[in-house]
């Protein structure tokens, strides 16, 4: 016989296939089985599309329609409990009237935060929680930082030389081999956002979008004070929309939206307008100087460096001082890939 943790392991597989896809929702995948046999399956594609439950529902052939009600639904979210661009998911299971409902993880957002769990019960169907609590609560680590911390999910990156630099003389230096690029774009496409500093975007004129792999263009944020970066740089273009943080003005054109901030305190303005925004999560991807800002202020919640044990570049712009050990580290070719996780912030 199947255990729980089997099904809720599979509920976790079928939701990662949105990565990316999701915002501001969170990711959600579901199972339905009838005595160990799984008899439809489903997951949340895309915010305002049905949900994994009703995806899950949907999918149950004509034929295994009548074992409902002889059914268990496993779902690695608490199932919501309120109306917003779909019905509540916790209704659609009383109506059905499902045997029994299995939970990974309860959703912290307050408009569900155990209303969903309340309304099956009420019902009368047995409910059990907290299965793979860690792992489901890991595939939302975004959603929970946002709903909990009332800021996005930050993200650290960069390469560096072998002796700790960013590039040579301070001109624009390939670092990493294409297999990290690849890596790189793939971590974009996931990510809500994508944030630069006026330097970085006057320095490579990055687009910042999704290239060497398929996925979604994150939004795009650049922090430039006095306007310098010209509107004719990549990072105006129309292949994302475009956030600037700045001192002289606030407006939305098209795809642009210009937020004015005071430089004092920037940080708390830019991820309090962000969340307001309901942007999930963040990539830090430079460059020196903004990556040092939120490292001194403790505000990140992973970092991801690329290494190149082969280069030695002598002279250029300094990698930020980051004085962690990393959580493990992977091969990539020639190259590294350091992993960390802030866990003063857990």
């Amino acid at each position: 016989m199947m255990n729980d943790e089997f099904y809720i392991r599979r509920c976790i597989e079928l939701a990662q296939k949105a990565l990316g896809n999701t915002y501001p929702n969170p990711l959600v995948g579901s199972v339905i089985v009838h005595r160990d046999r799984i008899i439809g399956e489903g997951f949340h594609k895309k915010a305002g599309e049905p949900h994994a439950e009703i995806n899950a529902i949907s999918s149950i052939k004509k034929e295994d329609q009548h074992l409902i009600s002889d059914s268990t639904i496993y779902v690695s979210l608490e199932p919501c409990a309120h109306f917003g661009k779909t019905p509540p998911c916790a209704l659609k299971i009383v109506e059905l009237g499902f045997k029994k409902v299995v939970i990974g993880a309860m959703d912290s957002h307050e408009k569900v935060n155990g209303k969903g769990k309340k309304i099956i019960e009420d019902a009368g169907i047995e409910v059990v929680s907290g299965i793979l609590e860690d792992e489901c609560k890991d595939l939302n680590k975004r959603f929970f930082c946002y709903h909990d911390k009332k800021r996005p999910f930050l993200l650290l990156k960069w390469a560096e030389s072998a002796d700790g630099f960013l590039d040579r003389d301070f001109q624009p230096t390939p670092i990493s081999n294409s297999l990290s690029r690849q890596f790189v774009h793939q971590m974009r496409s996931e990510e809500h956002a994508i944030l630069v500093g006026k330097n970085t975007a006057l320095h490579d004129n990055p687009s910042l979008t999704v290239r060497e792999v398929r996925g979604r263009n994150p939004i795009r944020i650049l922090i430039d004070f006095k306007l310098e970066v010209p509107e004719s740089f990549h990072i105006y273009n129309e292949e994302s929309e475009t956030i600037v943080f700045n001192s002289i003005k606030n407006s939305e054109e098209n795809h642009l939206m210009f937020f004015k901030i005071e430089r004092k305190n920037s940080l708390d303005q830019i991820l309090k307008k962000l969340y307001e925004l309901q942007i999930q999560s963040v990539i830090v991807e430079g460059g020196s100087f903004s990556l040092q800002q939120f490292i001194d202020e403790n505000i990140w919640d992973e970092a991801v460096i690329f290494q190149n044990p082969h280069l030695n570049l002598e002279n250029g712009t300094k990698a930020p001082h980051f004085n962690f050990k990393p959580e493990k580290t992977e091969n990539l070719r020639d190259g590294k890939i350091l992993f960390f996780h802030n866990q003063s912030l857990d």
